[in-house]
């Protein structure tokens, strides 16, 4: 196997394999080539997101900054929106649907470090390049969910269909569809229901 192949797999991976380093650095520059375009520049942002995203469905409006460490294993569907600092770090397979409003500063971060110093640490390949070990769980958002501001998803976790996650939550483990959910770690509220309806508000 290859190292993208061991990454997408959720096996041990090294990071500072060629291949990955180019994926990263061509990432790294198309998010900053987005972050430095304007609003009204909108079919420059179209190229760049399309190089960015080439999995991502029309409609897709992300405010930016961004920042993606691949954007080419994240793929996300029609008309989601995406505020102010959104970072994904797909180092395995994100997965965000349809109509999903993500706010300021949310952060889906797929890496997982190995909880031991010794094997978590950087450490000298025998070609001389300094890399470490680590391994990476998928992250999915479902079709019509709400991630609120300053909310962490870490690896491994699904969001069902329908779902809000409360500011400021940090998404350790799955949350089921329909579910207003919240806190540190997140945990599932209540269910939302045709009670929450805005209709006859005032």
């Amino acid at each position: 196997m290859t190292e993208k192949e061991k990454m997408l797999a959720g096996k041990l991976y090294d990071p500072a394999d060629e291949e990955l380093l180019r994926l990263r650095q061509n990432a790294h520059r198309l998010s900053a080539e987005y972050n430095a375009s304007f609003e009204t520049e909108e079919e420059k942002r179209a190229a760049i997101l399309k190089q960015l995203l080439p999995n991502a469905a029309k409609g897709v409006y992300l405010q930016g900054p961004v920042q993606f460490d691949y954007g080419c294993f994240t793929e996300i569907g029609e008309n989601t929106y995406a505020n102010f600092n959104f970072t994904v770090l797909d180092c395995a397979p994100v997965k965000i649907g349809k109509n999903v409003f993500i706010g300021p500063n949310v952060s889906v971060l797929t890496p997982v470090h190995p909880f031991r110093w010794q094997e978590r640490n950087m450490y000298r390949r025998s070609d001389g390049v300094m890399t470490d070990s680590e391994y990476a769980k998928p992250i999915t958002i479902g079709d019509n969910c709400w991630i609120a501001g300053n909310v962490t998803i870490c690896g491994g976790v699904t969001i069902g269909p329908g779902s809000v996650i409360g500011a400021g939550s940090v998404v350790t483990r799955d949350i089921s569809e329909n579910s207003l959910a919240a806190g540190v770690p997140c945990r599932r509220i209540r269910g939302i229901t045709e009670a929450d309806s805005v209709k006859e508000r005032p």
